[in-house]
């Protein structure tokens, strides 16, 4: 339950910094909460019942689906909010999906909260990632709110969300911090009060940027842990108990495969960077 503590400095920090009339900080700090409640929840509930594996996964998923469900509505009725989605490497392909948004952008934040709750799995695993992420989100962030900067980069100009640079810096300072403690070996673990949170407000920082698909590079990590698992079940269930990992998600295969944690760890950080470095590139190549 560690995370509590990522959730505390975030909300403070940006409460008292942030500017409190822009919608998308109190959007970006519901499902933050939001999402580390319904993780707060399971945790207690595994604590309290050692026998039972805490919230029953259909449950945790339609919590987390309302949450996710109601800010992709308020989002998508917001005057000015566009309702395409940005093609990275395309600056002109904006396919724009109407209604269709709600449901994808739904998608994108569930999707980002539970791939982070797979891949934290080893100690610092999923906060590494997750702190690059929200720090390569501050200049999405500031960029997409900058009407002259997203003009000459030909990104979508989004008014307003440039206070969310705030929220990402604070997102990035509560886990570089909280990493001090949770790095090999851990003295402290996030839980899914952390994961699940930490999830949610990048899928939501990906959204109301309007770079939803670069959180696929940029969050390639926690795509990889998602994928792999994925793979993992579905081959398991065709071939009738075939594998093809090890184990899934994919850090317990290398682990199987005789990396030490550390190695795992450390080089997962080094993709990380690689990634968002990647990312970045893409607002300036065509």
């Amino acid at each position: 339950m560690g995370g509590i503590l990522i959730i505390f400095a975030v909300v403070v920090s940006t409460l008292l910094w942030a500017n409190l009339t822009t919608d998308y900080v109190w959007l970006v700090l519901v499902v933050t909460v939001g999402f580390g409640l319904i993780g707060f929840i399971d945790d207690l509930w595994k604590h309290i019942s050692k026998s039972s594996g805490g919230v029953p996964g259909y449950v945790r998923l339609l919590a987390e689906t309302a949450i996710a469900l109601f800010i992709s509505v308020i989002l998508f009725m917001k005057p000015g909010f566009n309702s395409s989605i940005t093609i990275p490497f395309f600056k002109t392909l904006l396919p724009d999906l109407g209604w269709g948004y709600v449901i994808f952008s739904t998608f994108v934040i569930v999707g980002a909260a539970n791939a982070v709750n797979l891949t934290d799995g080893l100690d610092g695993l999923a906060t590494g990632p997750a702190l690059i992420c929200f720090a390569t989100y501050i200049l999405f962030a500031y960029f997409a709110g900058n009407v002259k900067i997203s003009g000459y980069l030909q990104i979508p100009y989004v008014s307003g969300v440039g206070e969310l640079t705030i929220f990402c810096g604070a997102m990035t300072g509560a886990c570089l911090g909280f990493l001090w403690f949770n790095t090999y070996p851990a003295q402290i673990f996030m839980g899914d009060v952390g994961s699940l949170s930490l999830g949610g407000a990048l899928g939501t920082m990906a959204i109301v940027t309007k770079q939803e698909m670069l959180l696929a590079i940029v969050g390639g990590i926690f795509v990889l842990e998602t994928i792999s698992v994925i793979f993992q079940v579905g081959w398991f269930k065709m071939s009738n108990g075939k594998r093809i990992f090890r184990m899934a998600p994919i850090h317990h295969h290398f682990e199987l495969n005789g990396w030490a944690e550390p190695k795992v760890i450390v080089r997962f950080w080094i993709i990380s960077i690689i990634l968002a470095l990647i990312a970045i590139s893409t607002l300036k190549l065509r």
